[in-house]
């Protein structure tokens, strides 16, 4: 009896080892999802019941780290950064002897080779932050919310944009897409392998370039709200005009497009019983 007592234990441990679980799903309170704006750059942040976790961390030299501070969100559960480009996780790098304490982070298989990468690494070290690599199977949770990762697999070889690590959030009858800034062929791929893909909010991929949001794509997740995290009179001319006809046709009332260079950050409420709610 003791021998079995003791595998039981064994692989409890094993499989909480391969999902963090940050909060419990007791209680009747939303999980608030905000776009913060961050200009060119995407940083995405949850927050339940006084607890934070983050999605990307925008460019450097925006004041992303103050922003988290005036929210409160001096500690956050864990950070995904979707893939190694700057404008994901530039304020990553800022972190050292600001006073947020990160207690994980979770990075994809991008095979980027970079000093942006090196300097996520770096930081990470100095400040004792565990870090993980997430691929399609795996799953984080935070506040009773469900996060799947649906990209990459362990055996893509993948880097740069193609590499995001996208995830697939539940909570209760709420459900979002955050793509990071997943392509058009990442876009095809996730669509062969989840045929049956949908979530009521979307983060739009790239910032709305003219490389992602096919049309096949944005019908088949129909999404009843949508996001661009995009900086005001940017030299990228995001979102593209082409995607935002896509995303106003699919949604079929442009006022569900939301925009952070026109709004600034946008919030949305996860409710358990109602789905996605603006609040």
């Amino acid at each position: 009896m003791k021998g079995i007592w003791t595998l039981v234990v064994a692989v409890s441990v094993i499989f909480v080892g391969c999902m963090y679980v940050s909060g419990t799903p007791e209680g009747d309170s939303s999980v608030r999802l905000t776009a913060v704006d961050v200009g060119q750059g995407l940083a995405v942040l949850l927050e339940r019941e006084g607890r934070f976790a983050l999605y990307d961390f925008g460019p450097d030299s925006v004041g992303v780290v103050d922003t988290l501070l005036n929210r409160g969100a001096d500690t956050l559960e864990w950070v995904v950064l979707s893939h190694f480009h700057r404008d994901h996780i530039g304020g990553f790098m800022e972190l050292v002897g600001r006073g947020v304490f990160v207690r994980r982070l979770y990075v994809g298989p991008d095979l980027s080779s970079s000093f942006f990468r090196d300097s996520v690494y770096r930081v990470a070290g100095r400040l004792a932050i565990p870090v993980d690599t997430l691929v399609r199977g795996e799953r984080v949770w935070f506040g009773g919310a469900r996060f799947d990762v649906l990209w990459p697999t362990d055996y893509a070889k993948v880097e740069g944009n193609g590499a995001s690590l996208v995830l697939l959030g539940r909570y209760g009858e709420a459900r979002v897409l955050l793509t990071g800034d997943l392509d058009s062929l990442g876009e095809r791929r996730l669509l062969e392998m989840n045929p049956t893909l949908s979530a009521e909010l979307l983060q739009v991929g790239h910032h709305g370039s003219a490389g992602s949001s096919t049309l096949k794509f944005l019908s088949q997740v129909a999404p009843k709200y949508a996001f661009v995290s995009v900086g005001a009179g940017n030299s990228y001319g995001h979102p593209v005009e082409s995607v935002v006809r896509k995303l106003n046709l699919v949604l079929g009332d442009s006022a569900k497009l939301f925009r952070t260079d026109l709004r600034g950050s946008v919030a949305f409420e996860l409710d358990s019983a109602m789905g996605v709610v603006v609040p």
